[in-house]
């Protein structure tokens, strides 16, 4: 059984909406820097030259969900709908709703700013 499926694959059945938006949210971590697309078995990773930063973990009927792993936890944030510690790990999953291109901004741009420079 293979370890991963073809981007396409993860698209298979989504609306344009559900395309658009994880076009977009790839385009404006571009904007950061460069940054190349991962498809695995279950999800979408992002990465750079050194390492994976974020993973696009649901493609939903009108939304995607991508989860930023940090060392530590950056609570009171509002455009994180939860924040999960990983058991046994210092790792924390941020995990960010995207509903809209909008969703994007300044305050999730700083944490995907964030995510490019640990990961370079």
């Amino acid at each position: 059984m293979p370890n991963s499926r073809a981007l396409e694959d993860f698209f298979a059945g989504k609306s344009q909406h559900v395309v658009g938006l994880f076009d977009h949210f790839v385009a404006e971590f571009r904007k950061i820097g460069p940054v190349t697309i991962h498809p695995a078995k279950t999800m979408i990773g992002l990465a750079t030259p050194r390492k994976r930063i974020v993973y696009v973990t649901r493609l939903g009927k009108d939304f995607m969900t991508a989860v930023f792993p940090f060392d530590r936890a950056y609570p009171d944030q509002l455009c994180f709908e939860k924040i999960a510690n990983v058991p046994g790990d210092v790792q924390h999953n941020h995990y960010f709703r995207m509903m809209s291109k909008s969703d994007v901004n300044p305050e999730i741009r700083k944490f995907m700013k964030l995510a490019w420079e640990l990961g370079t």
